[in-house]
């Protein structure tokens, strides 16, 4: 076996690890609600969210005020799918797979909280106008 076709053997493997691990364990999702859960969001890792909840509370903040709160969660959302992402990945896939998922935008950190919301990066967040 050459080395292309090691390679190809290693990706194959990883492939069906991560696939048994998913139908095992669901989706990769991550959420976050506002500090008083007026608003929640739920998204895939790199993906546009896939819920948006909000209350009738959440109604009173206004169209822009309400649209920038779901923006923010909606970035919390997302770190969070991030680092869900790698926290499976790591139980099932080789070092460095992991390591190129960051390469590729997917930070591996816990969502700590912080509203560092530029949407710079290439996300598909934006503020609203």
């Amino acid at each position: 076996m050459d080395e292309a076709e090691r390679a190809a053997q290693r990706v194959a493997d990883t492939e069906r690890r991560i696939s048994e691990h998913v139908a095992r364990t669901g989706p990769v999702l991550g959420r976050a609600s506002s500090p008083d859960g007026a608003v929640t969001v739920v998204t895939a890792p790199g993906g546009p969210p896939r819920e948006v909840r909000v209350s009738p509370a959440a109604l009173t903040m206004g169209p822009r005020a309400l649209a920038d709160e779901i923006l923010r969660v909606s970035a919390r959302a997302s770190r969070d799918a991030a680092s869900r992402l790698h926290r499976t990945l790591e139980r099932v896939a080789d070092p460095a797979a992991v390591r190129a998922l960051a390469e590729i935008g997917f930070e591996p950190g816990p969502d700590d909280g912080s509203d560092d919301d530029g949407f710079g990066g290439g996300s598909y967040l934006r503020s609203s106008r």
